[in-house]
């Protein structure tokens, strides 16, 4: 059984133990819904001030469609190249918004949320889908999230057999 530790200390000391942790829940599993039901449920229950965390998967080339997610109910389906997610694969690079009611084009799901960090998921040099992450604090990601949702990304990418995933 699983049981997951909340860790006291600075912010690095608290991303390293939720990286062991999903290392550890991740690692004997390849199955896709399962590892990102997990990683999902992992990240909204350790990190503060987080209103939704989940992920979205690519159906196709052009658009995302809603993956296992925890917070309140979201958008299903996503254009590549529109909002903070569909902006993240289109530039294949993490996008870190400090205040989503200054990114053109945001995508409201949850009129709570105010900022938002997405991390594109990559397998065999395309983007396969991408981390997503709200608040309802503005300022609420900084470079160190960046830094460490990154490394979990990684393992969580790493911990799936894409390959086996139907579209």
């Amino acid at each position: 059984m699983f049981e997951r530790k909340q860790v006291e200390g600075s912010k690095d000391q608290r991303y390293e133990s939720l990286l062991n942790q999903a290392h550890s829940l991740l690692e004997d599993e390849r199955d896709w819904v399962a590892n990102l039901a997990n990683a999902a449920s992992l990240l909204y229950h350790s990190l503060e001030t987080v209103n939704w965390a989940g992920f979205y998967l690519m159906r196709g080339e052009k658009e995302l469609i809603l993956g296992p997610f925890m917070g309140q109910p979201a958008c299903i389906r996503i254009p590549v190249g529109q909002g903070v997610c569909g902006t993240a694969v289109k530039e294949r690079e993490t996008q870190l918004v400090p205040d989503v009611h200054q990114f053109p084009g945001h995508i409201a799901c949850d009129a709570a949320s105010r900022s938002e960090i997405v991390v594109p998921l990559e397998n065999g040099g395309k983007v396969v889908g991408v981390l997503d992450i709200d608040s309802p604090k503005p300022g609420r990601f900084d470079e160190t999230d960046r830094k460490y949702l990154q490394s979990f990304a990684r393992i969580v990418q790493e911990s799936i057999d894409w390959n086996n995933m139907k579209k």
